[in-house]
C-alpha cells in the first residue's frame, strides 16, 4: 500500500513516460507544480521500494513493478469516472476531480464491484483505455482526425486532452465519443479542418483541437 502522494507520482510518471519511457526531474517538476529537489528526494524513495529506477542528473523510469502499481492507480481513476458518467450522470467535464479522490481508495473488492457493474468497460468517458485488474492495458488502433483526408468518414473514438476547458469547448459544439464526422475540408495553410456532423451544416476545428481527436475511419463517400 502506497501513500496518496507516492500514488500521484507515479500516476504523473507513468502518463508523461507514455511515448519516451523516461521523464525528466524538470518534466516532474513542472507536472506537479513541485520543487526538484523535493522531487529528487521523493524519487529516491520510490527507487528504495523498486518502483522507479533512480540515477543522479539521468530520466527516471518506472520498473516493471512501478509501471505496474501505476496502471492499477489509474484504473480506480477511470473505473470511476466511468461509474459517475453511466450511473450517476454527471456529464464527462465533472468527473475528473471527483475521481481524484477516488483513486486513492485501498479496497480492492469496492472497484471490482464497480467493474462488474459497468459490465467491465475497456474505455473511460474520454476513450482512454482502462487498465485490467493487473495493471495491464489494451492499446486500440486509433488515428488524429488530421490524418484523413476530406470526404473521409469518421467516428470519434477517444480525446487526447480531458481539461475541464477543452471538455466544456466539446460540449458547445455539441460533439462527443461515438460522433461520426465527414471531412468537408482541409486547410493547409493553417491545419483547420472543415467537418460536417449531427446534421449541422459545418464547424471548423482548429489545428490545435483536431491535434486532440482520436478517430477511426468508417468509409470514405
Amino acid at each position: 500500500m502506497y501513500s496518496l502522494v507516492e500514488e500521484n507520482y507515479l500516476k504523473a510518471l507513468f502518463n508523461l513516460s507514455e511515448k519516451s519511457g523516461e521523464v525528466t526531474a524538470l518534466e516532474l517538476s513542472k507536472h506537479l507544480k513541485i520543487k526538484m529537489p523535493t522531487v529528487n528526494s521523493m524519487m529516491k524513495k520510490l527507487a528504495e521500494k523498486d518502483l522507479v529506477i533512480y540515477e543522479s542528473y539521468k530520466p527516471f523510469k518506472l520498473t516493471t513493478k512501478g509501471k505496474k502499481e501505476a496502471a492499477l492507480v489509474i484504473r480506480k481513476h477511470r473505473l470511476t469516472e466511468m461509474f459517475l458518467v453511466e450511473k450517476m450522470g454527471f456529464g464527462w467535464e465533472e468527473v475528473h476531480e471527483i475521481a481524484e479522490q477516488v483513486e486513492h481508495i485501498h479496497a480492492p473488492k469496492f472497484f471490482a464491484k464497480m467493474d462488474e457493474l459497468l459490465n467491465f468497460p475497456k474505455v473511460d468517458p474520454h476513450g482512454s483505455p482502462i487498465p485490467n485488474s493487473k495493471g495491464d492495458i489494451e492499446t486500440f488502433n486509433t488515428s488524429l482526425i488530421s490524418e484523413f483526408e476530406r470526404n473521409d468518414v469518421l467516428k470519434l473514438i477517444a480525446i487526447n486532452n480531458s481539461t475541464l476547458d477543452f471538455l466544456n469547448y466539446l460540449n458547445s459544439k455539441d460533439l462527443k465519443l461515438g460522433t461520426v464526422i465527414t471531412i468537408l475540408q482541409k486547410e493547409p495553410f493553417d491545419g483547420s479542418i472543415t467537418v460536417q456532423y449531427n446534421n449541422r451544416q459545418s464547424e471548423v476545428f482548429s489545428a490545435m483541437v483536431c491535434e486532440k481527436l482520436q478517430v477511426e475511419k468508417v468509409t470514405s463517400k
